[in-house]
């Protein structure tokens, strides 16, 4: 104990009130801080992985691909020719190449008859039907199935005296086409195959479009004694257009780009080549890696033009329901 001259404690010199506070001022600052950026960092840790996994196996591919389109290159030959536009103006210069392109008109066609049908169908289970959630399996069932699958399944079905001939002949149908050895014939009938594939998935975004629309908007209809035909008209088609808009541009693009379903079941014969098999024979059977390139730089190119003129002259403002 210190004491004074005079004997006695000397007395306490009292520290400054705020000396201790900014310090302990600061480790509050800091600890809000930290948990601030590690809340911040969390989503972004979430969704690294997927990130990591679509630049390397989506953005690289297609940075790579601009790149191969540059060159002349076979594929396998360690030695390549840069070539630079060489590739593009030869498939400009080949019309056979851009040929293939009217096989797509099936496709457009078939993507209408698939829409409406979807939306037909997605506004009869809106409503109280019987056995809905039954109709909506089956109806939806085809698309989780395997398209290599459904090849393998419909060419049992369109081959010679197969499974729609029988049917066919059962109905006293005699004369029955090649369907898929017919020029006049193999295009609707992979159309056909392609529609009842993906029918499911535009069903379903309908039905949860259809569904999110307030329900006291149908009570009112039909209050004021409105037909079905009426609450699909004012009510149903106004609140699903943004849905409509988007499978009409998955439609399209897939119109653009089908390969699965008539690779399988005809590997491009009889007329049934789209550009999309055009370009893997191009790559893989005469060995043009390039040009293979080439073409698909022009066929994405193509969906993200028809994809844009869509989104202009198909606004996806949707309608407010009162």
């Amino acid at each position: 104990m210190v004491r004074s001259r005079t004997g006695h404690p000397a007395p306490k010199v009292a520290e400054p009130a705020g000396a201790a506070v900014p310090a302990a001022r600061h480790q509050r600052v800091r600890r809000p801080l930290a948990e601030r950026a590690r809340r911040r960092a969390t989503p972004y840790l979430f969704i690294a992985a997927a990130l990591v996994l679509l630049v390397v196996f989506t953005y690289v591919p297609v940075v790579s691909m601009f790149g191969y389109s540059l060159l002349d290159w076979d594929g396998l030959d360690p030695v390549s020719e840069f070539v630079g536009a060489g590739n593009y103006a030869e498939l400009v210069t080949r019309p056979e190449l851009f040929g293939v392109f009217t096989v797509s008109l099936y496709y457009f066609g078939g993507t209408v008859v698939q829409l409406a049908a979807a939306l037909y169908f997605a506004a009869i289970l809106s409503f109280k039907v019987r056995f809905r959630n039954f109709f909506k399996g089956v109806l939806f069932f085809p698309y989780l199935i395997n398209g290599v699958a459904i090849g393998f399944i419909f060419l049992y079905v369109f081959k010679p005296d197969g499974v729609l001939d029988t049917l066919l002949g059962l109905l006293g149908v005699e004369d029955k086409p090649l369907w898929l050895g017919d020029r006049s014939v193999v295009n609707h009938s992979l159309t056909g195959v392609s529609i009842w594939r993906y029918f499911g998935l535009n069903l379903v975004l309908f039905l949860g479009a259809i569904q999110s629309i307030p329900a006291h908007l149908f009570e009112a209809a039909q209050m004021d004694g409105a037909t079905r035909w009426q609450q699909f008209r004012h009510i149903i088609v106004p609140g699903i257009r943004p849905v409509i808009g988007l499978n009409l541009i998955l439609g399209v693009s897939g119109a653009l780009s089908v390969f699965e379903i008539p690779y399988i079941m005809t590997g491009g014969a009889n007329g049934s080549a789209t550009f999309v098999i055009q370009t893997v024979n191009t790559a893989f059977k005469y060995h043009k890696v390039g040009l293979a390139s080439a073409m698909a730089v022009v066929l994405l190119a193509l969906v993200l033009i028809v994809t844009w003129i869509q989104r202009r002259t198909i606004p996806d403002d949707t309608t407010e329901l009162s």
